[in-house]
Order: structure tokens, then C-alpha cells, then sequence
């Protein structure tokens, strides 16, 4: 429908009038319905907060007793020391020393160092499994290779025997 150009005054206040009243709608509506939109929304943006997990710590051998010494007391200590609770397991020396030696850009420092990290398995560098991926592939060992004996028999295995559009729905087709 193309606009009409030619407005009148009776045309201009059609469409005044149907201005104001779609005002009112939208002003009755908020008056009405306004109170339960936002008790929703709250509703949601309560549900939508983050879930607080406990934290699991690594499972230690059971430890002796301890005898309680008597000692002098000693004046508390201005810093208390922080329980830092890792999840993986602590690099070792020769692969730490990496990060000292050379720059990123000569593969070498950081880069070596993390792609050192990157061929453990992650079985050898976290406790448990962090997130829900890593239960996939937790302690399933070195993939097998399967090996086709000629390069034919992986050829034929992989392409498709009766090309690419074998299986065309006869009513998928144009006409």
C-alpha cells in the first residue's frame, strides 16, 4: 500500500486520534499487567543465578594421631597463611624450568612450556575431572590405531560408492 501524500485535516486528525488511543492501550496495559511482568521477571533473574558447588578435596592417606606438645605460645602472626587448595597436580622441576629458558617467539619459554604441558594427559595433570568433558576421555589410556593394510581398502572405505547424490528423494528435485 503506498502512502497517500495528500493529508487533510480530517486525515491528520484520523491518525492523531488513533495516536492517543494507542497510547492509552499501551498505558492501561502497563497499568494493568505491569506489577505481574515485573514480579516475573524478578522470578526469573532469581532462578538465573549462579549454583554455588562445594568444593572437593583430593582424598589423603589417613594421617597418625598427633601428640599435642607443650610449647610456648607464639604471638599470632599479622598474615594468616591461606589454604590454597590446587586442583592439578604440581609441574615438575625440569618441565617449570622451561618457562626460563628463551622467549615465546623462539618457541621457546612459555611456548615450549605450555606445549610441553599440553602432551600430558590430563589424568597426570588434574586430580579429578574439572569439567563435565573431561569424564569422557578420563582414564581411557592412549587411543588404539586401527591400520588398514593398502591405501585402497581407506579409499573405498571413506567416499561413498554411488557418489555424492545417490540418495536424492525424488521429491526434492526441481522440475
Amino acid at each position: 500500500m503506498a502512502r497517500q501524500l495528500s493529508m487533510d485535516t480530517l486525515r491528520q486528525n484520523f491518525w492523531k486520534e488513533e495516536y492517543l488511543r494507542e497510547q492509552m492501550l499501551r498505558c492501561e496495559w502497563h497499568r494493568k499487567y505491569g506489577s505481574l511482568v515485573k514480579a516475573k521477571q524478578k522470578a526469573k533473574a532469581a532462578a538465573r543465578l549462579p549454583l554455588k558447588l562445594p568444593t572437593l578435596a583430593p582424598k589423603a592417606p589417613p594421617s597418625p594421631p598427633r601428640v599435642p606438645k607443650v610449647a610456648p605460645s607464639k604471638a599470632p602472626s599479622p598474615v594468616p597463611e591461606a589454604s590454597f587448595q590446587s586442583e592439578m597436580y604440581p609441574v615438575p622441576p625440569a618441565t617449570r624450568a622451561l618457562l626460563y629458558e628463551g622467549i615465546s617467539h623462539d618457541s621457546q619459554g612459555r611456548y615450549l612450556y605450555l606445549n610441553t604441558r599440553k602432551l600430558d594427559l590430563p589424568e597426570k595433570r588434574y586430580l579429578l575431572p574439572v569439567t563435565t568433558n573431561f569424564i569422557y576421555g578420563w582414564q581411557l589410556g592412549p587411543p588404539v590405531k586401527q591400520e588398514l593394510s593398502c591405501k585402497m581398502c581407506r579409499i573405498e572405505s571413506f567416499f561413498r560408492k554411488n557418489g555424492a547424490f545417490a540418495l536424492l528423494d525424488p521429491w526434492d528435485l526441481a522440475l
